[in-house]
């Protein structure tokens, strides 16, 4: 359910270097305690070097300032030739000759953190819920929906060339992350290899192709009508890779080596090889068939869902089980549509609802005494955002369709699920115990000392020279001062279970951004600033 993060080792010369780390899943939660009332941010609170108002007029954080800068946080972990137009100015060009190790171009894409390798199964997912977000969200975006395209093309052009350039291959990342990882460098003095990691026929990977082939289809969906013709190539590049991944099925970490499962090992995927139906990967591949039935409106997907959807209960939703958005996506054509034949998906949706609602009787979800969800002491709030994601838009789905559901004793209704993503994205923007909005120069007190490569060595163009793999840690890592390089709209992994941040660069289970926790939230922060700006409570 979650990535194996980094612990830190001493190299053979004494110096702290980053080691990955695999962990094992936790499936149930404890029991929920009782959140105790949020410490509500009052008044007008200056934003520290943007000069951005923290609260809008109403007293809600100004959700749309926060939508601006969950955007832009996209450009600073932009990888290739960056454009001319690229606003995140300490970033410059890198990776230039990523997939030359293969003879392919794999410029472009993303890194998918504080590192500089690009995971193909991360990137992916968050490519889905930044088209997710636009699609869903994209009216309440206003100018910002520009932005928000363009940062889902900066993934879908990588994911598209990854996709298409030998056919019956999909790439599914660049770099070799062990040597990444003992390095503290900048992306553009990346010394490091360039290693190529591929899926096929003969090297299985459906977890790693059904979520290619989700983001592309969903990438497709936001294109289609300003640029039809980018669309249908995103679509047929879609259908392909869904075909690689129902025809050729296993752990996509069982194939290509790299040593791929102590990083983003799809841990959905191992507890499936227990399971009578071998190495289906049930989640990605009845999440891409549901994006895909979207895209294509072809029902021909239709068939995959019942042997797909399984009957898992899940109170979690990210990178690695996508089950919930899938079935939350999928009630979508229940209550919007009136598609009856979907029900069984939208009753499941609810059990995830009903797992996560403070006070349901079935919640399976524990809550800092601040009132923040709590799922993981490793980057928190990637499920945070995931969870907020999916309540905001089930919350729009049950008011459109004037629809209500109970868990058990408890009803429930749009104005609760709301209610329920508003706290969250609240307590993430800063009205939590410390005060601290954890999105990087947002809000009157944010975390200075990030865990990230970029933003914590200082730029090019204002340190020219080359700086070595050790020398990063010696000159920097270890540096105490705040980063030099501000990465806006970054937001980090977030407290922990008793709402307490170190802001440490060191502790990166809580100091590391990642394009996973940003995702979803612009679909979030976009449906918020446009209910409260309505005027909703």
């Amino acid at each position: 359910m979650r990535r194996a993060r980094p612990g830190w080792t001493r190299n053979s010369q004494g110096v702290a270097v980053e080691k990955k780390m695999a962990m094992s899943s936790v499936l149930t939660m404890s029991s929920p305690s009782s959140p105790r009332p949020l410490v509500l941010i009052v008044g007008l609170v200056v934003s520290l070097l943007s000069g951005g108002s923290h609260v809008a007029a109403g007293g809600h954080p100004d959700y749309a300032d926060a939508l601006e800068k969950a955007i832009l946080f996209f450009q600073g972990q932009r990888s290739g030739q960056l454009p001319p137009d690229q606003a995140v100015t300490w970033r410059s060009n890198s990776g230039l000759s990523d997939g030359s190790a293969a003879n392919v171009d794999l410029t472009g894409g993303y890194y998918d953190a504080g590192d500089n390798v690009k995971f193909g199964f991360p990137m992916a997912f968050s490519m889905t819920m930044l088209s997710w977000s636009v699609l869903e969200h994209g009216g309440k975006m206003k100018e910002r929906v520009h932005d928000g395209r363009a940062a889902v093309r900066w993934g879908a052009d990588y994911l598209l060339k990854a996709a298409t350039q030998n056919p019956g291959t999909l790439y599914v990342g660049v770099g070799d992350p062990d040597a990444d990882h003992r390095c503290w460098e900048r992306p553009e003095d990346m010394d490091t290899p360039r290693t190529v990691y591929s899926v096929s026929a003969s090297a299985p990977g459906s977890d790693v192709a059904g979520e290619t082939a989700a983001a592309v289809a969903a990438a497709s969906m936001v294109f289609r009508a300003d640029d039809p013709a980018y669309y249908r190539r995103l679509l047929a590049a879609a259908r392909d890779v869904m075909e690689l991944a129902l025809q050729n099925q296993g752990n996509y970490s069982d194939s290509i080596g790299g040593n791929i499962s102590a990083y983003y090992l799809s841990w959905n995927a191992v507890r499936t090889r227990a399971n009578v139906r071998g190495y289906v990967h049930g989640d990605e591949l009845l999440w891409a068939s549901a994006w895909l039935l979207r895209a294509s409106r072809d029902s021909s997907y239709l068939g995959c869902f019942y042997s797909l959807g399984g009957n898992h209960s899940v109170d979690m939703f990210s990178w690695d089980n996508k089950l919930a958005g899938a079935r939350v996506l999928l009630s979508r054509r229940a209550l919007v549509n009136g598609d009856t034949a979907i029900e069984p998906f939208r009753q499941q949706a609810e059990e995830f609802f009903c797992r996560i609602l403070p006070g349901s009787p079935s919640s399976t979800t524990q809550y800092t005494p601040g009132g923040l969800m709590h799922k993981d002491r490793y980057t928190n709030l990637q499920y945070v955002a995931s969870a907020s994601f999916l309540l905001a838009t089930y919350a729009k789905y049950m008011a459109v369709s004037k629809y209500t559901f109970s868990c058990q004793s408890l009803p429930v209704t749009a104005k609760a699920l709301r209610g329920l993503a508003k706290k969250q994205v609240d307590y993430i923007l800063g009205a939590n115990p410390q005060g601290m909005s954890y999105m990087v120069n947002f809000g009157a007190q944010w975390p200075q000392r990030i865990h990230h490569r970029a933003s914590s060595l200082p730029s090019v163009a204002s340190h020219p020279e080359h700086i070595g793999c050790q020398e990063g840690y010696q000159s920097y890592y270890y540096f105490t001062a705040a980063n030099p390089n501000v990465h806006t709209g970054a937001v980090v992994g977030g407290p922990d279970e008793n709402d307490a941040f170190p802001d440490d660069r060191g502790d990166f289970a809580r100091s590391e951004p990642t394009t996973y926790t940003n995702a979803p939230l612009v679909g979030c922060l976009a449906y918020l600033a446009g209910a409260y700006k309505s005027g909703y409570s």
